[in-house]
C-alpha cells in the first residue's frame, strides 16, 4: 500500500493505482507479464478506471475486471482474484484497489434514480431518524446501531471513545496512516457531537489511497521462487438476508448478521475458532462498528464487547490485537483500497515485518471488510 492522504493531497487515482501495483510486484519479485488477470476496485469513478491505472504499468492484454461493492470493494476484488486462482482457471492474479475521494460525508451521486439504500433509509426513519433528517446517511446508520447497542446492553459512550483512542495509539507506529496523533478517550469525548452517540472523532474521514496484492497458486510460487510464508486459509463473502430488515434492529441493518455468517463459514472452512486468532483488521468505519463487529466475529459474546474493550483485550498485551494499523478510524478509509490495505497489514504481521506494530508470534490473522447495501468479506490468513 501507499501512505493514505486527505482529499486534494493525493496523486490522481491512476497514478496511485500504477504506483502501488509496481510496489506489490516488487515485493513479490515478479514481472507484470506473469499476471494473468486483474481485479480492480473503486467506488467513485467512471467505468474502466482499472484499465487506466494498469495501462500505466503495462498493456499486456489481460482481462481487467472493474469492481464496485461499496466499502467492501477492495476485499471483493481480493475474493474474485482468490476464486480465479483457487479454481485453477489461472495461476496468478492481481487485486488492486484505489480511491480518489472528495471532502465531506458520503452522499448520493445519482439523485435521478432509485438509491440502493431506499429500504435502509425507510427502516432508519422508523427507528432513529427523528430530529436527524439532515445528518449524512452513514452517520445515521452507524449512530443508530451504536444507540441500539447502548439501549440493549447498557453500553457506555466512553467505550466508543476508548476504541477510538486505541486506534490512534496503534496508528502512531504506522507510517501509512493518515492520522498519527495519539488521542485520549477524553479528547474523543470533547470533540463535537454529530449525532448521539457519535462524536466527530468516532467517525472515519474521507481518504485517498491505494493498495494491491498478488495472489498465486502454491505451484506457481514454487516455480518462481516466491515467498510462501502467508496463505489464505479460508474466505467467505455474504450479502444481506431478510434478517437485515425484518429484525427492525439498527445493529442488523449495518451488517451484523452478514458478518456473523461470513465469520462462521470461515472458521468452519479453516477448522479454527475465534480464540485461535492472533491479529485482526476489522471494519471500524465508526467506533460503534468496531464494538458491534467484535461480537459478530465471535471475539466477544453478544453484549460483551464492552468488557473486551475495558479489559484491554483489543490491544497489545490483551487477548487480541485489533486494527494494529490504526484501522479505518486512524489509518484512513479510501473505499476501494481499504480491503486490500487490511490484507497488506495482515500479511506484514504474519511475515513478522510490521516493525513497531508487530504482534508477537502472530500466526493467524482475520480480516473483516463491510459494505452497506450490502456485502461482507471475511478472510483468514495463516503463516506456514
Amino acid at each position: 500500500m501507499i501512505p493514505f492522504t486527505k482529499p486534494g493531497a493525493s496523486e490522481p487515482y491512476h497514478v496511485m493505482g500504477a504506483r502501488v501495483t509496481r510496489a506489490a510486484l516488487d515485493d513479490a519479485t515478479l514481472d507484470y507479464s506473469r499476471v494473468q488477470q486483474a481485479y480492480v476496485g473503486y467506488v467513485y469513478g467512471d467505468s474502466t478506471c482499472g484499465q487506466k491505472a494498469l495501462y500505466g504499468v503495462g498493456m499486456t492484454g489481460i482481462p481487467v475486471i472493474n469492481v464496485n461493492n461499496n466499502c467492501s470493494t477492495g476485499s471483493t476484488a481480493l475474493f474474485l482474484a482468490r476464486q480465479a486462482v483457487e479454481s485453477g482457471a489461472i495461476e496468478c492474479a492481481l487485486a488492486l484497489g484505489f480511491e480518489q475521494m472528495e471532502p465531506g460525508a458520503l452522499c448520493v451521486k445519482f439523485p435521478d434514480r432509485p438509491t440502493p439504500f431506499e429500504t435502509f433509509d425507510h427502516i432508519t426513519e422508523e427507528l432513529v431518524l427523528v430530529g436527524h433528517e439532515e445528518i449524512p446517511l452513514a452517520i445515521r446508520y452507524f449512530g443508530g446501531a451504536g444507540l441500539s447497542h447502548m439501549q440493549k446492553y447498557g453500553t457506555k459512550i466512553e467505550t466508543f471513545a476508548r476504541i477510538r483512542a486505541k486506534a490512534s495509539r496503534h496508528a502512531v507506529n504506522n507510517p501509512f496512516a493518515i492520522f498519527r496523533k495519539e488521542l485520549s478517550a477524553e479528547d474523543v469525548l470533547a470533540s463535537p457531537v454529530i449525532m448521539h452517540p457519535v462524536n466527530r472523532l468516532m467517525a472515519c474521514a474521507p481518504t485517498c489511497g491505494a493498495a494491491a496484492a498478488i495472489l498465486c497458486s502454491a505451484a506457481f510460487a514454487r516455480k518462481h521462487n516466491l515467498d510462501q510464508t502467508v496463505f489464505i486459509a479460508a474466505q467467505s463473502m455474504t450479502t444481506d438476508t431478510p434478517a437485515t430488515f425484518e429484525s427492525k434492529d439498527m445493529i442488523d441493518l449495518v451488517g451484523y448478521s452478514m458478518a456473523q455468517e461470513a465469520a462462521r463459514q470461515v472458521y468452519e472452512q479453516a477448522s479454527v475458532s475465534p480464540d485461535d486468532v492472533d491479529v485482526i483488521e476489522l471494519h471500524d468505519c465508526f467506533a460503534q462498528n468496531e464494538l458491534i463487529s467484535c461480537e459478530a466475529l465471535g471475539l466477544a459474546a453478544e453484549g460483551e464487547g464492552e468488557k473486551l474493550v475495558w479489559d484491554n483485550d483489543n490491544t497489545y498485551g490483551g487477548k487480541f490485537v485489533i486494527d494494529p494499523s490504526g484501522g479505518l478510524l486512524s489509518k484512513g478509509h479510501p473505499l476501494g483500497a481499504t480491503g486490500l490495505a487490511q490484507c497488506a497489514e495482515l500479511v506484514e504481521q504474519l511475515r513478522g515485518r510490521a516493525g513497531l506494530r508487530q504482534v508477537e508470534d502472530a500466526r493467524i490473522g482475520l480480516q473483516h471488510n463491510l459494505g452497506l447495501g450490502g456485502a461482507c468479506v471475511v478472510t483468514l490468513y495463516s503463516r506456514k
